[in-house]
């Protein structure tokens, strides 16, 4: 046994372990050390337990789920043992390292003024030493000789021995100190534990009738060894300095007196009879059970033979119908795929049409054009026919009546042939006047012709400039739905374009809220709260604008676009539509619109079929978002959102990703009605598996969840629509904040420590809060916590609860 002043060196003289270098290790494993190298593997064995008193309550460093391990004396012998204890058996130096190095690790300790890692316990390792022997039975009566065979001649013989090796914790003044809050109580329960050794002690050395043993765990613990049968060995260690002078000699004191004390050495030697009853009960019962195994055996593999040929059979019928369906559903694809080509080809053929027929027609109006053209130079030409057929006839007029004029003067000249030549002048005449008639009426032809060829001109001028107007209407109307598809391929990009910039803008402004939370943290009081302010505004500003864009972007576009592009072939383009929809789910009046156009079914199945972690991240959180309304937390339960979420939980490595499938799961946790579903779908221990990351943002999720699911159930147990024991319980969350209640921030802590005194009020968790060390959990919030509705649940569960009133007691 170790004992002195906190500080002087009584863990490293009794517990350094040196395993690098041999000559720095302690009395520990030096002891085990020496063991090993004197035991025999065939008739010895050791088996060690490591234990901490550590506030009046004895913890089992090798187990630490194990606490409060009671204390039973042996009325007859007076030997001490401590059941449910972990006992592990030694094999080799390298397996006592490890133990001893669980134990250090297991064992408080804190920083004081005195030591940088002062022990807050005592230690006691126990070394259990058996050795078995066979001595011939002196007074054996005679056995009949076909007995023989049966009962062996020899009886076992058991050594047993018991090494405890204890490093007290030191004892200390909290002015030299410095202890406080709550080490000021570890302090006076170390300091009260050493103070009933001193009385012990000095009980002894003054052979008193009556030895104090009972008023300390840590006397009674080592009663077996105060001036009994133990041969005992006390290190005292004390410090240099003359400012621990009574210390010093106190602690000199103490080791005078312990000097005083006698121990009479006893050998511990037993007649190992149950061993040896338990030896021929076990070669029977081993018999009897291989029988009864054996035939077991066959008729298991009978029913196995069975039961595996009915399973073949029900999946092989199985295959057949899903592989029925599937060629079925199959076979309906190829038909709509069919289909729906024949019909693409007839639209592709009917336009196709549309531009033969505009073809054909644009053809027949330059036909007509030229057609027209042809007959107008024709007309033309019939005219240039007419005029020059009216000059000649009009030479012929100058001809008849130059001949006429010839006729005169021949008439004049001939005045003999005056009869003859007047009748031909007559004739002449009347020959002249038909001419002229005859010249008149081809005018007039001339002029009718003329006129219709003008006509004709003018008509066929109006048409060609009808058919050019529509020729002109056409072109624009094409020109028109070109520049109609344009527009549209530009305010898509340009849609891209935006998402792209508001998903960088977005990034930007994390960033810069983190780097300025950050900032904040690390640098305290020393920034100015106008500062903050100021960047707070911005940001909300900015997080303000990009809504508003968003909205706008909303608006324009429509939601069915919007989801639309969720199914997009291209990776970049569904990421932003996500991130679009995660935006507009932030807003309360756009989620029941997403709901009604399918957009939470679009959103289950990419989180189910894709692949990537910024997809994930984002449809997490855009279900995060839904998972505020009440009804959209029956829709997605009902989907299997949850189930979904628990997947990617498991899947994923991504913190920020973890973040956002933990605030999911946290809002769900907040409606009862999903409880149990909920943990069927295996959400809690989703939770509970994200803490491994030690994110502190997926941390501060996942408390904020159990804080909601236990403040709901500890509400509907009040009111009295549920009874029995919580469902976190059953999926290990009390222990999970016992073992980590120490490891979270204090913001973090607020969530723990509401979610485990809602546990605390149900009574049906008492005996879990109590075998987990819960009440010491409950006595501290409700004196320590910053959160006054924490400490006032906390009052009301220990002074309302009897079974935790009694433990404290």
């Amino acid at each position: 046994m170790a004992y002195g002043q906190t500080g002087t060196g009584k863990t490293y003289t009794v517990g350094q372990l040196g395993k690098e270098d041999p000559s720095e290790r302690g009395i520990m494993v030096r002891a085990l050390e020496h063991i090993l190298s004197s035991m025999s593997l065939e008739t010895d064995s050791m088996a060690v337990s490591y234990l901490q008193l550590y506030l009046e309550s004895v913890q089992d460093l090798l187990a630490p789920e194990k606490t409060n391990i009671p204390i039973v004396e042996d009325s007859k012998t007076g030997e001490v043992s401590l059941p449910g204890a972990a006992i592990v058996e030694i094999k080799d130096l390298e397996h006592v390292f490890q133990l001893l190095q669980i134990g250090e690790t297991n064992r408080h300790a804190a920083n004081t003024k005195m030591n940088t890692e002062s022990s807050r316990s005592h230690a006691i390792l126990i070394i259990h030493l058996q050795r078995s022997l066979k001595i011939k039975e002196e007074n054996t009566v005679s056995i009949p000789s076909d007995a023989e065979h049966t009962l062996p001649g020899d009886l076992p013989l058991v050594l047993k021995s018991k090494l405890l090796i204890v490093d007290l914790a030191g004892s200390e003044r909290i002015d030299k100190s410095g202890s406080e809050g709550h080490m000021i109580e570890e302090a006076k329960f170390i300091n009260l534990s050493l103070s009933s050794l001193g009385k012990c002690i000095n009980a002894l050395a003054e052979n008193s009738s009556h030895i104090p043993t009972r008023d300390s765990k840590l006397t009674r613990m080592l009663r077996d060894s105060f001036g009994g049968t133990a041969r005992t060995s006390l290190v005292v260690t004390i410090g240099p300095s003359a400012r621990h002078y009574s210390e010093t000699s106190s602690t000199v004191l103490f080791g005078k007196r312990a000097m005083k004390i006698v121990n009479t050495i006893r050998l511990k030697e037993e007649v190992d009879y149950e061993t040896l009853y338990k030896k021929v009960e076990d070669e029977v019962d081993h018999l009897t059970s291989e029988m009864e195994r054996q035939q077991k055996l066959r008729q298991r593999e009978k029913m196995q033979l069975e039961k595996r040929l009915k399973e073949s059979e029900a999946f092989l019928h199985d295959l057949k119908m899903t592989s029925t369906m599937q060629i079925e559903n199959l076979e309906k694809e190829k038909h709509q795929f069919e289909y729906a080509i024949k019909r693409l080809m007839q639209e592709l053929e009917e336009k196709e049409g549309q531009n033969n027929v505009l073809s054909e027609k644009i053809v027949h109006l330059e036909t007509s054009l030229n057609e027209k053209k042809q007959q107008q130079l024709e007309s033309f030409s019939t005219t240039q026919i007419l005029s020059e057929t009216t000059k000649a006839h009009e030479k012929k007029v100058g001809e008849l009546l130059r001949q006429l004029e010839e006729e005169k003067s021949r008439s004049a000249s001939m005045k003999g042939h005056f009869n003859v030549l007047e009748q031909q002048l007559s004739d002449a005449q009347s020959s002249a006047q038909f001419q002229e008639n005859t010249a008149r009426e081809l005018k007039r032809d001339l002029s009718k012709v003329t006129e219709i060829f003008t006509n004709q001109v003018h008509s066929l001028e109006g048409r060609i400039s009808q058919l050019m107007s529509e020729k002109e209407l056409m072109y624009k109307e094409l020109k028109s739905a070109q520049a109609n598809v344009q527009d549209e391929a530009r305010r898509r990009q340009s849609l891209e374009a935006e998402v792209v910039r508001l998903k960088r803008s977005k990034t930007d402004n994390c960033a810069e809220e983190s780097k300025t939370l950050c900032g904040m943290v690390r640098s305290g009081s020393g920034l100015g709260s106008e500062a903050f302010m100021s960047k707070s505004g911005n940001f909300k500003e900015t997080l303000a604008s990009q809504r508003g864009t968003i909205s706008k972007i909303f608006e324009e576009v429509g939601l069915p676009n919007v989801l639309a592009l969720l199914k997009s072939e291209e990776l970049e383009v569904q990421i932003h539509a996500v991130k679009v929809v995660a935006n507009l789910a932030a807003e309360d009046i756009n989620q029941e619109k997403i709901v009604e156009e399918g957009g939470l079914d679009a959103l289950l199945s990419l989180l189910e079929t894709s692949e990537n972690t910024t997809i994930h991240r984002a449809t997490a959180g855009a279900i995060a978002n839904l998972a505020m309304n009440v009804s959209n937390q029956a829709l997605i339960m009902n989907k299997g959102g949850a189930q979904l979420l628990a997947n990617i939980a498991s899947k994923t490595d991504d913190p920020q990703t973890m973040r956002m499938v933990a605030g999911a799961i946290a809002n769900l946790c907040g409606n009862e009605k999903w409880h149990a579903m909920l943990k069927q779908d295996g959400g809690i221990k989703a939770l509970l598996g994200m803490f491994q990351t030690g994110h502190t943002d997926v941390i501060a999720q996942i408390a904020r969840g159990l804080a909601n699911f236990a403040k709901c159930e500890s509400r509907v147990i009040s009111q009295g629509h549920k009874k029995g024991r919580s469902l976190l319980i059953e999926d290990g969350v009390l222990s999970w904040i016992m073992a980590n209640s120490t490891m979270f921030p204090p913001s973090t802590r607020r969530h723990i420590e509401l979610a485990f005194c809602h546990l605390a009020q149900n009574v049906e968790n008492s005996r879990d809060i109590i075998i987990t060390g819960g009440i010491k959990e409950l006595l501290r919030i409700s004196r320590e916590s910053s959160r006054d509705d924490a400490r006032t649940l906390a009052k009301k569960a220990l002074n309302s609860n009897p079974a935790f009133l009694k433990e404290i007691q």
